[in-house]
């Protein structure tokens, strides 16, 4: 287990910039990319790039800014994650917010990424 408390959201699978350091892909889900093409592999979401990253934002506490490089500025309490490996030089986990939810759960029940557990 480690801590992860947000700053900034790229996507609505990742990566979560923590203040501590690691960069997170969230464990079991797919997102769109930003600019709204899926990964080769990956299953595709019939939602929008943008839905899902806003659904990760808001469910960490909603939008504080944009940093240049273009990830959404965020603020939320430590998190509690499970690292899992790594992809994409991210550290791949899974991350419990603050009221006990899993976040990839979380992000499901948005409707806006679909799961994905590759093998």
């Amino acid at each position: 287990m480690f801590a992860c408390t947000p700053v900034a959201v790229w996507d609505g699978d990742g990566p979560i910039w923590c203040q501590e350091g690691p960069r997170i892909r969230l464990e079991g889900i797919a997102a769109r990319e930003r600019d709204g093409t899926c990964r080769p592999g990956h299953p595709c979401p019939r939602a929008s790039a943008e839905a899902s990253w806003h659904a990760l934002v808001n469910l960490l506490g909603g939008p504080r800014g944009t940093l240049r490089s273009g990830h959404i500025q965020v603020r939320y309490p430590t998190m509690q994650c499970r690292r899992a490996g790594t992809s994409h030089e991210r550290v791949v986990a899974s991350c419990q917010l603050d009221d006990g939810r899993d976040l990839s759960a979380a992000m499901i029940r948005t409707g806006t990424v679909l799961e994905w557990h590759p093998r």
